[in-house]
């Protein structure tokens, strides 16, 4: 097995946070920062995604018409061998891909994404934590398999049913929870943003991300926190307040119960 770590520097630009890649034996495992990116391809392998953030672009995948695509957080998705892709995104979001490396296809020759399903949440949250500890010790074939199955196992099921939460009041919501992250952000406040009952629009909103909005809050706190570490000189005390922790050893909890690394050894991965 190896492990792998990538950076692109660009001179006048800050430092990219890095790919993060593990090859074990024959799957190839990389966790995607958030970034802006645009893609072509025929995939020549098949390949498992998932998104852990709100990611929004074009994209035309098995298919010569090119349309608006939201992906929701905390969502799988597939593309099959010999699928064409056209993806683009101005702005990404963090992203783990599991490709089958040795030539055998994963079954199934159904694109699909958007798809909500708790053990690959699960699962791919414990292969993320892994990634960004920069350990080699765990199990990653068996990650990879388990993740397989969960994706062919989506196979059969229909499209997702978004309820109230469509892409576009995703969009809302995430721009409001964007610009009051130093702030007391609290349900009855997004419920009311989207014309929603609090009852209705929490389970709306479960319904379509998988998660609770107040978990939801505590990603995109981490996700702003990152970008301030990787982007920003400013203190790990200061960045702790402008996304809305308590205090630094407040952001320091989170940081481990939900990446599996402190703060300080994440930031230090980016110098």
């Amino acid at each position: 097995m190896r492990f792998m770590s990538h950076r692109n520097r660009l001179p006048l630009l800050p430092p990219s946070e890095p790919v993060r890649r593990v090859e074990a034996g024959p799957w190839a495992i990389e966790l995607l920062p958030g970034a802006a990116y645009e893609t072509r391809y025929v995939a020549t392998q098949s390949a498992i995604g998932f998104a852990f953030d709100s990611q929004r672009g074009l994209h035309a995948i098995g298919s010569d018409r090119i349309q608006p695509f939201d992906a929701v957080p905390n969502s799988l998705a597939f593309v099959p061998t010999g699928c064409d892709v056209l993806s683009e995104s101005p702005k990404g979001g963090e992203y783990l891909r599991v490709i089958r490396t040795d030539g055998i296809a994963l079954e199934g020759n159904r694109p699909f994404n958007n798809q909500i399903d708790q053990q690959a949440t699960a699962l791919a949250l414990r292969i993320r934590s892994a990634l960004l500890r920069a350990s080699v010790d765990d199990d990653w074939e068996a990650w990879a398999l388990a993740l397989a199955e969960r994706a062919q196992a989506n196979q059969a099921l229909p499209a997702p049913f978004q309820g109230a939460i469509t892409g576009s009041r995703m969009r809302l919501l995430d721009e409001f929870i964007d610009a009051g992250l130093d702030g007391p952000l609290v349900v009855p406040a997004m419920a009311q943003l989207l014309g929603l009952s609090e009852g209705y629009f929490m389970r709306a909103f479960k319904n379509t991300t998988g998660m609770s909005p107040h978990s939801y809050l505590i990603d995109r706190r981490l996700a702003k926190a990152r970008a301030l570490m990787r982007d920003s000189a400013a203190t790990l005390t200061e960045i702790a307040h402008i996304c809305g922790f308590n205090s630094h050893a407040h952001m320091a909890t989170v940081f481990k119960q939900r990446l599996g690394v402190s703060p300080a050894q994440l930031r230090s991965r980016f110098s």
